[in-house]
């Protein structure tokens, strides 16, 4: 089996560990990102980003292109649809072994591994994924094109993918748990201001129906209890997000009861040497800014580190 040796290993290819291996890169650390996927993560979902600091209106797959080609051009490599098959987080020497072939090996390790959309795991729902739920504007909003559909949350993601898939639907209907919305201001304004755009409150969706693709849904009212159904062309879900940490359940890296990485001011977990960043860790804000930031912490203080070891 093959070894290979660097100062920092990142496991993820999102906003947190692109930017650490920017910074990795651009300080001449010899550094790899590991994805089991593409490159990007819940930011390549993102049908428009607004608020990115310095960065006019753009989409997830346009920045995280960006951030990609930066950390390549600093050296930084980075592999994709990896297979991670065992790794070791403890001693000097973090290891993390991909498929049969690989062992890559460094003093310091980033776990930026990220989230994935939550489910609302009710009955149905496994069986039309994909056949009319979907979790992502970005990927599916053009195959609803002058149709009916729903958009299940009340956070700033759910108000603003509804508002971008107001460009494909002829009208979107936001159905929320809550009788008031989670998100900022100015997204509430946005969504209350669009024609297109109604509303179903206190109530959550029961049931999922359908032939070959999804035809309807069945909500409760929270607060009345009564039920109803709704003829629908197609349901997106926003409800937030879970952390990709399935693979520390049993490690030592301590994990909080929503099992998201905890860490310190320094991005510092309490494995000395193990680091994390991005949606994967504890916080209270999980946004492309914070993840940039995470990752930025977390790769200086993973150099740190490496240079107090070696």
């Amino acid at each position: 089996m093959e070894e290979k040796r660097y100062d920092v290993i990142v496991l993820g290819g999102g906003a947190a560990g692109m930017s650490a291996g920017i910074y990795l890169g651009r300080s001449k650390a010899k550094a790899v990102i590991l994805d089991s996927g593409t490159i990007g993560g819940q930011m390549v979902l993102t049908f428009e980003i607004a608020n990115y600091p310095g960065v006019e209106l753009t989409t997830g797959y346009q920045l995280s292109s960006t951030m990609k080609k930066q950390a390549k051009s600093f050296g930084c490599e980075i592999k994709t649809n990896v297979k991670i098959t065992a790794f070791n987080l403890e001693g000097g020497e973090k290891t993390v072994t991909v498929g049969d072939k690989v062992i890559y090996k460094a003093p310091a390790i980033i776990l930026a591994t990220g989230g994935r959309s939550r489910m609302l795991n009710v009955p149905g729902e496994k069986e039309f994924k994909g056949r009319g739920i979907s979790y992502c504007a970005t990927c599916d909003g053009d195959f609803f094109q002058d149709k009916e559909i729903v958009v299940v949350g009340g956070g700033n993601s759910a108000l603003e993918e509804a508002v971008a898939l107001t460009k494909y639907a002829s009208k979107v209907t936001i159905l929320h748990e809550f009788d008031h919305f989670q998100a900022f201001e100015h997204a509430v304004a946005e969504v209350k201001a669009n024609p297109k755009i109604d509303f179903i409150m206190e109530s959550h969706i029961t049931q999922f129906s359908g032939d070959e693709s999804l035809r309807a849904i069945k909500y409760k009212n929270l607060r009345s209890g009564e039920e109803f159904e709704k003829a629908i062309d197609g349901v997106f879900i926003f409800i937030g997000y879970e952390a990709n940490t399935e693979m520390l359940k049993d490690s030592p890296v301590e994990l909080n009861k929503w099992n998201e990485i905890v860490a310190n001011e320094k991005m510092q977990t309490n494995i000395p040497g193990v680091f994390t960043a991005g949606d994967c860790r504890a916080k209270q804000f999980r946004q492309i800014t914070t993840a940039v930031a995470d990752g930025t912490i977390a790769a200086l203080n993973a150099l740190a580190y490496g240079k107090g070891v070696s």
